[in-house]
């Protein structure tokens, strides 16, 4: 039996649920009140599950974040944070439940977790929070502690699973920042600093995995989302045109914070699904003065924020907005930022729109390449990211489907492409690469391939992050 990705991450999100259900039930009544019982059935029913297909779940408390399937489960909000600090407070950064797990080693984990013994206690202290290999407990078919962590690719601890938890992370920093400024009417600086620097780090070592993870948006998520993706976008196209240091993160800075007047928008209007009326289409075009007033007013800041939240809506060819304002030539951050704000906008599930295809979004672009947007610039971001950016799904000429992970080579139409499934649909494993700008072995296949169509990765049941 076989589960696509997304029922996994379901079930996991429902085994950690459950667990966190059943931890806090355990702390308040004894070990066999009938509440705690029917809590430890239900996280056995929702491992039994998993196990049907997997021999083995593994469920991490790594930084901020609750782990499994190598992804944040952000929707495990209600008691994420709690469970984590609590669980590394112990020393136990993994869960490990194997296949045969019974009831009363479940209930003998509840109970150890929720009511740790002093023997338990003092082996933690005296092997410390930092030691490799900790057990906390273990039993036939359950081990949980300091579990070493395993950095081979596509594991706990590589690069790409912490890249995921620093996107995850930045996103959450958004959303504080955005609410900081609703509230108290000024973003969080150090927060913004912090997130900005971080990210400015990954697009030096992780290119393509961060681009790709700007294409996994959500609808509910879009205000947030946006603002980590714009910030990436803008500092992974300057980092191209060789801008590094102080000034690649002040242009990270002003990316994310670009839309930041729009706190002050009406909510009713900010999330209407219908066509704005001219009248709302006006309160809306304030958010670039507003979000100027809020910089300015800022003096943790650099002063480049304030003048990209007023002028990321102006076009070369004076048709953006505020209106009767005019920059020639417009500067460089404000172009920047104008096309991946642009970009991420229309690649993006809104209330009033459906996101559209990557080589559409890419061809509006370059039809407005020296209209509305700077050409030199237009034509570096769409080499940066390629026709088909990394994470995109495409099926090639030869029937083959798989996963673009770079651009590279001779043309943006051209890309780099991990096979995921073969000409007869069954997967491929390890997965092979294509260089698309190759020309394929005149014997077995004369012609150079391409790419044929873009498919929707929800079908295939793939998470595209994995093989980038």
């Amino acid at each position: 039996m076989t589960i696509d990705r997304a029922a996994r991450l379901a079930v996991y999100t429902d085994i950690v649920q459950r667990l966190s259900g059943a931890l806090r039930a355990a702390s308040l009544y004894s070990i066999a009140h009938p509440t705690v019982a029917e809590h430890v059935r239900g996280l056995l029913e929702a491992l039994e599950r998993i196990h049907r297909a997997e021999a083995t779940v593994l469920i991490g408390f790594i930084g901020g974040e609750v782990i499994a399937d190598d992804t944040p489960l952000l929707a495990v909000t209600a008691y994420r944070t709690e469970l984590v600090r609590y669980m590394q407070a112990l020393g136990i950064n993994r869960v490990l439940v194997e296949r045969g797990v019974t009831l009363d080693e479940l209930t003998a984990f509840v109970q150890a977790v929720s009511h740790p013994s002093p023997a338990a206690l003092r082996r933690l202290e005296e092997g410390g929070q930092e030691a490799e290999d900790t057990d906390f407990l273990r039993l036939d078919h359950l081990r949980a502690g300091r579990i070493p962590v395993d950095t081979t690719a596509g594991s706990w601890g590589s690069s790409a699973v912490r890249i995921r938890q620093l996107y995850s992370g930045s996103i959450e920093a958004a959303r504080m920042i955005w609410e900081s400024t609703r509230v108290e009417g000024a973003p969080d600086a150090p927060s913004a600093r912090e997130t900005v620097d971080r990210l400015a780090e990954a697009v030096d070592t992780a290119r393509p995995l961060l681009l790709g993870l700007t294409d996994m948006k959500s609808h509910d998520e879009y205000t947030y989302s946006h603002m980590v993706n714009v910030a990436i976008l803008t500092m992974a196209t300057a980092r191209s045109l060789g801008i590094e240091g102080a000034d690649l993160r002040a242009l990270g800075m002003a990316a994310m914070l670009h839309d930041i007047g729009k706190v002050r928008t009406p909510i009713e209007i900010l999330n209407k699904p219908e066509a704005l009326t001219p009248a709302e289409r006006a309160i809306m075009r304030r958010h670039t003065t507003d979000g100027a007033v809020i910089l300015r007013a800022s003096r943790d800041l650099p002063r480049l924020a304030a003048i990209v939240a007023f002028e990321h809506h102006l076009r070369r060819d004076g048709s953006g907005y505020p209106e009767g304002v005019v920059r020639s030539p417009i500067g460089l951050a404000t172009v920047l930022c104008g096309i991946t704000d642009a970009y991420d906008a229309m690649r993006s599930n809104r209330a009033y729109q459906a996101a559209s295809p990557a080589e559409r979004v890419m061809a509006i672009l370059l039809s407005n390449d020296g209209g509305q947007f700077d050409p030199d610039m237009v034509r570096r971001f769409v080499d940066l990211m390629g026709v088909y950016p990394p994470a995109t799904v495409v099926r090639l000429t030869n029937g083959e489907v798989g996963v673009v992970v770079g651009s590279g080579g001779a043309g943006a139409a051209a890309p780099e492409v991990r096979v995921v499934f073969d000409r007869s649909g069954a997967r491929v494993d390890p997965p092979p690469v294509r260089r698309l700008w190759e020309r394929a072995d005149a014997e077995s296949a004369p012609a150079r391939l391409a790419v044929e169509a873009t498919i929707d990765p929800q079908q295939l049941g793939i998470d595209p992050a994995d093989y980038l």
